[in-house]
């Protein structure tokens, strides 16, 4: 009978020691949760966007006529002094390369022109001689007139006679001058490309100088050779004093940008130090640009100005590449909670709090979020702790246990 009990007893404590572990298995556990703090602090909303510098009004120095581009010496880097320092220089065009039937065709006209000069200048040495002998009967007749030896209308005669010879002298004068431009212009004709410019020969060569103090972006004609109006040599722009940045940004992003608004400028090589700027204008023109995905995209230009001295950002040039933090809205004091704790409830957002071991559910006003913080308006207060990434699983007033460790 006494082994009878003894068994019981043992069957029952066991059945108990079961009982427990299958309650304590089928216990509600607490949620193991991470959390966060609500804290007040500075805060701001940016919109952040690779750019690029750019010389606000680069200055194109090109060939103001036609001509032959000297080989420019200008490199790019170089700094200039505008209306002193000389860029290019642009020599008269060389005549053409004659073959050798209008080589000949020319040396005939040379001919031909050089006879009708002769010609001239024998008709210059006849009316010369016409108009002296004429002279000398009108001086003669002069002095007759006055002794009464000869009529007045003898004097008329005579006047008249010198008249038509001086103008016949003249016209000669001005025929020879008209044969030597005809033989200059028909020996031109015979000159070769080089004849009458050589490489160390300045005459005639304009030289063009530099339109503003600043420093050679790019040489677009370095080379030798013919150019005409128009054509572009080289590109010069103050880097130190005229240097910005535009950034391309989503038209709806552009939108929230204002002008005055700050900027904070990175990624450009200067050893991780950030420039300050601010936005000078947004373009009112969008343009459709295709993304690295094929995607088409509206995009605005946003013009950005440096605040800081040119000192501040040595080295940086023109189409460089940088990156670009807008600041679209910021505030000192502002009440923030960690974005992670929002999640939407009904038209709304809740968080869940942590107090007692419990979770809270809560709903909260908020305003501007930057993607990691949000501004709380209302619903929770400085020092609240809240519920970071809440799950599906989670309720109100259910336990909860801080997570400890990685």
């Amino acid at each position: 009978m006494a082994k009878k009990r003894s068994r019981f007893w043992i069957m029952a404590g066991g059945g108990i020691a079961l009982a427990a572990a299958l309650a304590y298995a089928f216990w509600p556990q607490p949620l193991v949760v991470d959390i966060g703090q609500v804290t007040r602090g500075p805060m701001s909303v940016t919109i952040g966007e690779e750019a690029r510098t750019r010389v606000r009004t680069p200055h194109v120095v090109a060939a103001p006529a036609d001509g032959r581009l000297l080989r420019v010496d200008i490199e790019p880097g170089d700094k200039v002094e505008g209306g002193l320092t000389t860029v290019a220089r642009i020599a008269p065009s060389a005549s053409p390369i004659l073959d050798e039937r209008s080589r000949a065709e020319a040396r005939a006209a040379v001919s031909v022109a050089e006879a009708a000069l002769k010609g001239a200048r024998a008709e210059l040495a006849s009316a010369e001689a016409d108009r002296t002998l004429a002279t000398e009967e009108l001086e003669r007749a002069r002095r007759l007139r006055m002794t009464g030896a000869t009529s007045q209308s003898a004097l008329d005669q005579a006047q008249r006679t010198w008249n038509t010879a001086n103008a016949t002298y003249e016209a000669a004068v001005a025929a020879v001058a008209m044969r030597e431009a005809e033989l200059e212009s028909a020996r031109v004709r015979l000159v070769r490309v080089g004849d009458t410019l050589g490489a160390g020969d300045d005459d005639g060569v304009l030289s063009l100088t530099a339109p503003i103090s600043g420093t050679v972006l790019r040489v677009e004609r370095q080379d030798a050779g013919p150019v005409t109006t128009g054509t572009p040599i080289m590109e010069i722009g103050d880097i130190e004093r005229d240097l910005e940045v535009v950034a391309e940004l989503l038209s709806t992003d552009a939108v929230q940008v204002s002008a005055g608004d700050r900027v904070e400028i990175t990624g450009w090589g200067g050893g991780g130090k950030s420039l300050d700027g601010s936005v000078a204008r947004v373009e009112p023109g969008a343009f459709t640009k295709v993304s690295a995905l094929g995607v088409e995209e509206q995009r605005v230009r946003v013009i950005v100005e440096f605040s800081d001295a040119s000192e501040q950002r040595a080295g940086l040039g023109a189409g460089y590449r940088v990156e670009v933090e807008i600041v679209v809205w910021e505030e000192e004091d502002a009440l923030i909670a960690p974005s992670s704790a929002l999640f939407r409830e009904g038209n709304g957002w809740a968080v869940f709090t942590a107090a007692d071991g419990k979770a809270n559910l809560t709903p909260v006003e908020v305003g501007r979020n930057n993607g990691t913080r949000v501004q709380i308006l209302g619903g929770v207060g400085e020092g609240d702790a809240v519920l970071l990434y809440p799950g599906p699983e989670l309720e109100d007033g259910a336990s909860i246990e801080p997570r400890t460790g990685p």
